[in-house]
C-alpha cells in the first residue's frame, strides 16, 4: 500500500471489500462490524488463510451442496410466498443448503466459507435493486437464474474477524494498535441489518418474527438503533472513535449529502495530525437513480440528482499523506480535489 501500512483495522467492514483490498496488499487486517453477515464474510475473507484450506475438500463440499434437492422451509414461506425476494425454486434450495450447513459442517473450518458462498449465491438471484428494503414488482432478470454456489476467492494471509459495535470496541482498548484504520460509518438512519435483512436471517438461521411487506426481522424495528444511525449522537460518537482509536493513520470515508459537513470532518480529524481531503464524483446509490415510487410500484416522482461527492479524509503523518495523495492522483482520473 502507498501508506506503507502493514497492519490495518476496518472498523465498519460490511461486505469486507476494503478489508480484502488491504489483505491483498499484504496487510494483516482486523475487520469489525455489528452485523452477523459481516462477521461471516470477515471469517471467510479476512481471518481465513487460503494456504490452510484443503481445496479438494472445499470443492467437494460446494459440489455436494449444489446437488441437494430443494426442501421447503422458512425462506420458501417468508421470502418466496409472503414476499417475493426469490422464486420458490431457488427458495427451496436455499432452505435445503442452509439446513445442510448446520447438519454437516457446523464444526468445520469450512462453515463460514460455505455460508458466505450461499449468501452470495442468494444475492445473485434475488429480485431487488441491490438492497433488501423492498423487492421488485416483477421478477428481476437475475431472479430467473438458478441458484448456484461458487468457491469464494480466498486470500493468502492472516487476519481477525470481530463481531461488535465500533465505538464499544475502541473504548475497550482490546483491539490493539494499527498502522492504519479505515472508517466508513453509516451515512443516515438506515441500518445495514435492515438493508440486508435477508442475509442477516440466512446467517442467524433463527426463523425470526417479521413485519411489513419486505418481511424484515422485528429486531430491526424493535431494538435500539446503533448510535451511528442517530443524527444527533453520531457526530460525537465518530469524533470519539477518530480521537481514541490506536492507529498511526486515519482514513475516513464519507460523502457530501450526509450528516457531517466536509469542514466538520476536517476539524474532527485534526486531532490526528495533518489532514488532507480527497474528493471523487460518484453515481449515487441505485435507489436514487431509479426514481421515486409509491407502494403500488408506480413512479410518483423524480430524484433531484444522480451524482454526489465521496470524500476520503486522511489524517496522520504528513510524509505518509503526501505519498498516499500522489498515489491516488496517479491512479484515479476522477479525482476532483486534494486539499492540504
Amino acid at each position: 500500500m502507498a501508506s506503507g501500512a502493514r497492519t490495518a483495522l476496518d472498523l465498519f467492514t460490511g461486505t469486507t471489500r476494503v478489508a480484502q483490498a488491504f489483505k491483498r496488499h499484504g496487510a494483516v487486517v482486523t475487520a469489525v462490524d455489528s452485523a452477523r453477515y459481516a462477521e461471516v464474510f470477515a471469517q471467510c475473507y479476512v481471518s481465513t488463510d487460503a494456504r490452510e484450506v484443503d481445496d479438494r475438500e472445499l470443492a467437494a463440499a460446494i459440489d455436494h451442496l449444489n446437488g441437494l434437492t430443494g426442501e421447503e422451509g422458512y425462506v420458501t414461506e417468508v421470502f418466496c410466498r409472503q414476499s417475493r425476494f426469490f422464486r420458490p425454486e431457488n427458495g427451496t434450495r436455499i432452505d435445503a443448503i442452509r439446513r445442510a450447513l448446520d447438519e454437516d459442517f457446523a464444526n468445520s473450518p469450512l462453515f463460514p466459507i460455505l455460508l458466505t458462498s450461499l449468501v452470495e449465491a442468494a444475492d445473485r438471484v434475488d429480485s431487488t435493486t441491490g438492497v433488501q428494503m423492498a423487492y421488485l414488482k416483477g421478477w428481476a432478470t437475475r431472479a430467473r437464474k438458478d441458484l448456484s454456489l461458487r468457491i469464494p476467492e480466498l486470500l493468502v494471509g492472516s487476519g481477525a474477524a470481530i463481531h461488535g459495535d465500533a465505538l464499544e470496541q475502541v473504548r475497550s482498548g482490546l483491539l490493539g494498535g494499527f498502522d492504519l484504520v479505515y472508517l466508513d460509518p453509516p451515512y443516515n438512519r438506515h441500518r445495514y441489518t435492515a438493508n440486508y435483512h435477508v442475509w442477516e436471517t440466512l446467517v442467524a438461521w433463527d426463523a425470526p418474527e417479521h413485519y411489513g411487506l419486505a418481511c424484515k426481522r422485528t429486531e430491526v424495528r424493535d431494538e435500539p438503533t446503533s448510535i451511528f444511525n442517530r443524527k444527533r449522537e453520531m457526530p460525537g460518537a465518530l469524533a470519539e472513535v477518530v480521537e481514541t482509536v490506536e492507529a498511526d493513520l486515519v482514513v475516513l470515508s464519507y460523502n457530501d449529502e450526509s450528516w457531517i459537513s466536509r469542514d466538520q470532518l476536517v476539524d474532527m480529524c485534526k486531532v490526528r495530525g495533518e489532514v488532507r481531503v480527497l474528493a471523487f464524483e460518484q453515481d449515487r446509490y441505485v435507489g436514487a437513480r431509479i426514481g421515486i415510487h409509491g407502494p403500488d410500484g408506480s413512479r410518483v416522482g423524480e430524484v433531484s440528482h444522480t451524482r454526489n461527492l465521496e470524500y476520503l479524509v486522511l489524517a496522520g503523518d504528513s510524509t505518509m499523506l503526501r505519498c498516499m495523495g500522489r498515489a491516488v492522483a496517479e491512479a484515479n482520473g476522477r479525482q476532483l480535489a486534494l486539499d492540504g
